[in-house]
């Protein structure tokens, strides 16, 4: 089982790819080319980036390379962080309840409201 800094380096690496890619997204930049834009960002190949990815552990050599890359303290991959920006799951959610706000009238608005209001007590 992996440690905590395992897991802990690997969600805050893919959260800082996630908040890089938004920002180039906003920028215009086309997604294509954007994981090796970012493998050179953190001054290594295509194919580790690729690996770190794929569950490969970040050691602590690296781990500092990419804190530098990215303007990180030292050690900031190691800690637990709140995870930034969103996920895929999370973009398609938002894609999805802004197309039915979008597409639907003010007794429709007002249905998607309760609805939303009913599963947050819910889960309270």
């Amino acid at each position: 089982m992996p440690d905590n800094i395992t897991v802990n380096r690997r969600q805050n690496v893919l959260s800082l790819f996630q908040l890089y890619a938004e920002d180039q997204m906003r920028a215009g930049v086309p997604p294509k080319g954007m994981e090796q834009a970012y493998a050179r960002k953190l001054q290594m190949s295509p194919s580790m980036w690729s690996q770190i990815k794929s569950n490969r552990p970040i050691g602590d050599k690296l781990a500092r390379q990419i804190e530098a890359a990215c303007g990180k303290p030292n050690g900031w991959l190691d800690e637990e962080h709140e995870p930034q920006g969103l996920n895929a799951a999370e973009q398609q959610f938002l894609s999805m309840a802004l197309k039915a706000w979008r597409t639907t009238n003010a007794e429709g608005r007002k249905r998607l409201k309760l609805a939303m209001k009913e599963v947050i007590a819910g889960a309270s």
